[in-house]
């Protein structure tokens, strides 16, 4: 029996109980009835295809565990039993699609609510269909700024449907920081700034990387922002170049950073330190540069060595991560965790709410606590309404010293979480 299989089974033993506000849903919810039980119906939104398909590239076996962990333990709900179905939607990293494809769901399918993942153009555009739509909706994997000021959104003026959990841009500025003053340096950085949302955030002049490292003494060389699928990286390399920029950092997607890798190999541009969001989560990535990407650095948002454990099925992190391996004959990627955490925040809603009526998930959502696999969430403190805040630190890419696999992602600054263990000092590029 698979390891997946066997960590479901057991956590089967306790199951789940929803307790709800008396023998029936109440009035007004979208849980469809056949045959004498009920169905609790889960939108999911995320990138399956196109460029920003590796962050979607574990939703589909988080999905088929959940399938399976529900069918062994039924939602109970004011002593009624409720199956659970998810319907999977391929926002095809294009953001008019997520947000058609969250209209879909609310209009079409009838769901009860949405979960959606992976960077602000996908959960910023599902979100929104989700608040003019008055559907329940979580959201994840992207900074919270974007997402929330990216979205309109006030502290004296929050959304009513939308939530939202993960890290800030304040946190990756203190992750980056704590690389960089490991590795001597002029403290020249050039910037790789996409022209997309997470890009304008970490870009910004006024409330963006820039202002904050300068205050460490850092200078930001900065060539403006650049299309996404740019494939002629020249003038980004000779600008760095010139000003002699001994460390590089940006949030470019996936396939622009590996073309602008090779190019600045080839055209003689070698930093000492880079660390880059987004583009270096991933396996796929750190394999298809080769070596060149040994030391490259980057956030790590989720781990096995995380020391979280699911409130569903049991699992650690790092069962979690060695389940997803076995199973699937692929490396554990950061995305994970927070598929499976998404799970665990539309249980706890359901549960907070009593049954599936939309306004009392979304009234839930607003003060829910609940430990996860990626961390304790807490939509009481903030910072802002709507958002919870996870941990993070920064890690480098190292040859694989267990054979497993080419390369794999080493823990090397935790200042900010220092619960979560390093596995290695920060080193310069080679």
């Amino acid at each position: 029996m698979i390891r997946r299989r066997t960590a479901v089974a057991l956590a089967a033993i306790g199951g789940l109980t929803l307790a709800g506000c008396g023998n029936s849903l109440s009035n007004g919810t979208s849980a469809a009835t056949s045959g004498g039980s009920t169905l609790i119906k889960i939108g999911y939104v995320s990138p399956q295809t196109g460029a920003l398909a590796p962050f979607g590239e574990a939703d589909k076996y988080v999905i088929d565990q959940m399938t399976e962990y529900f069918a062994h333990n039924p939602l109970v709900v004011g002593g009624k039993r409720y199956t659970v179905q998810v319907i999977l939607k391929d926002a095809a990293s294009d953001s008019k699609r997520a947000g058609e494809v969250a209209a879909d769901l609310i209009n079409n399918s009838g769901v009860d609510l949405i979960l959606a993942s992976s960077t602000p153009d996908i959960v910023n555009p599902v979100a929104d269909q989700c608040e003019a739509n008055g559907a329940p909706c979580i959201t994840t994997v992207a900074p919270w700024q974007p997402y929330f000021f990216g979205r309109g959104g006030t502290p004296d003026k929050p959304f009513k449907w939308t939530y939202h959990f993960f890290w800030g841009l304040e946190d990756v500025e203190a992750v980056y920081l704590d690389i960089w003053n490991q590795v001597p340096t002029n403290k020249k950085a050039g910037a790789l700034w996409p022209n997309d949302p997470d890009g304008n955030a970490w870009g910004d002049k006024k409330t963006g990387f820039g202002p904050v490292v300068a205050k460490d003494g850092y200078t930001i060389i900065d060539p403006g922002f650049y299309p996404t699928g740019t494939q002629d990286f020249t003038a980004q390399i000779s600008k760095f170049k010139a000003a002699d920029a001994q460390i590089l950092l940006g949030v470019p997607i996936p396939p622009d950073f590996i073309n602008f890798w090779k190019q600045a190999q080839q055209q003689g541009y070698h930093p000492k330190v880079a660390t880059i969001g987004k583009s270096l989560l991933f396996p796929s990535v750190a394999e298809a540069l080769g070596d060149s990407g040994i030391n490259l650095s980057t956030e790590v948002w989720w781990s096995p060595s995380h020391p979280f454990t699911s409130s569903l099925t049991g699992q650690t992190a790092a069962q979690l991560a060695d389940a997803y391996e076995t199973d699937t004959g692929k490396q554990w990627t950061q995305p994970l965790g927070f598929a499976h955490a998404l799970f665990e925040v539309a249980a706890a809603a359901l549960k907070a709410a009593g049954g599936t009526d939309k306004q009392k998930i979304a009234t839930a959502l607003s003060t829910l606590k609940v430990s996860t696999i990626v961390g304790d969430l807490d939509w009481t403190k903030g910072p802002v309404p709507n958002v919870a805040k996870t941990p993070l630190v920064g890690g480098q890419w190292r040859k694989d010293p267990s054979g497993k696999f080419k390369y794999t992602l080493v823990i090397v600054s935790n200042k900010l979480a220092p619960e979560i263990p390093t596995g290695g000092k920060v080193e310069p590029l080679p």
